[in-house]
């Protein structure tokens, strides 16, 4: 940047300035920049009145609730971008990730229902080739994942396949075929008209919750009578070994929950589409060795693993 143009120097700048720049860019809004930043309000605020005056330019004007970027700003954030980008990517490259040697604590967010099946064989597979790492699970609403996974809270996401902002990065882990699980006494063919009429038990995490099937049904204009919710399968695998309710839930998973009960495992009779379960990380974790190494042990164990999965409840 050169003062003869009306810019300022690069030697008088904060470099910090162009951090709190680049993500007042991107969310349009101080209160959730100041929250990705680690920061209060007012330190955004200050930041950008800083800005402001060397560049001799508002560069965000007040929008709704947010902040739009005026001309400058526009011309200005693939610049910084870019520059910030390069710098993180070098930076990266000079700390390599050793499994066998590091000490550091990875959190992931994972809905409860995936921990059963998720969880045991990470566990037991970081205890052998990362013995100094720690797992930390956290279950994360999609709303905030982006917010979580921007500030660096949140390393890895499993959730249902879904439409990303460009921030987020994805990859498919395994599909699930859907199957019932209805009690010792149930008899006879379990038919479309039969599945629709019958009294179900739905699994939910959160109370505004819609299960997967619940979801698809509704996209085939169809409803099924759910009178009881809870928020874990085995419970509810256990209240359909001692009730006429049905559960849906993959069929892997459902081999796993319900192999110690007198439960059957019925087939979906209608033609609902499988569980698709990807796993998620941020951007800025794109070239982390230590990110890009736990995404590889994740997707090998998915891959490998023979338990299957259930998915979360979708918000």
């Amino acid at each position: 940047m050169n003062e003869m143009n009306g810019l300022p120097s690069i030697a008088r700048m904060d470099l910090n300035l162009f951090r709190v720049f680049e993500v007042v860019f991107r969310e349009r809004n101080l209160t959730r920049s100041a929250a990705i930043l680690h920061v209060s309000q007012s330190a955004v605020s200050h930041s950008l009145a800083r800005l402001r005056e060397q560049f001799t330019d508002p560069l965000f004007v007040r929008e709704g609730r947010g902040v739009s970027p005026t001309a400058l700003a526009q011309r200005l954030a693939p610049v910084i971008s870019d520059s910030l980008a390069r710098l993180q990517r070098t930076l990266e490259g000079l700390q390599d990730f050793d499994p066998s040697a590091d000490e550091r604590t990875f959190t992931i967010s994972l809905p409860e229902q995936l921990e059963l099946v998720l969880l045991p064989p990470l566990l037991v597979h970081l205890r052998h080739c990362a013995p100094g790492c720690r797992v930390r699970i956290a279950g994360v609403r999609w709303s905030e994942l982006k917010l979580e996974m921007a500030a660096g809270r949140i390393d890895l996401a499993v959730q249902i396949a879904r439409p990303v902002e460009a921030s987020l990065r994805q990859t498919q882990l395994l599909t699930e075929p859907l199957c019932v699980v209805a009690g010792p006494c149930f008899s006879g063919v379990l038919s479309i008209e039969r599945y629709l009429e019958s009294e179900h038990i739905a699994v939910a995490s959160w109370r505004r919750g819609l299960s997967y099937e619940d979801l698809a049904l509704g996209h085939m204009g169809l409803m099924r009578r759910v009178v009881q919710q809870c928020q874990n399968y085995q419970a509810a695998s256990l209240v359909v070994a001692q009730s006429d309710l049905l559960l849906t839930m993959s069929r892997r998973h459902a081999e796993l929950v319900n192999a110690v009960l007198d439960n059957q495992l019925l087939e979906m009779p209608l033609p609902l589409p499988a569980i698709g379960l990807n796993l998620y990380w941020h951007e800025t974790s794109e070239h982390d060795s230590a990110n890009r190494w736990l995404r590889e042990q994740v997707c090998a164990l998915a891959q490998n693993n023979s338990s299957g999965v259930t998915a979360p409840s979708l918000e």
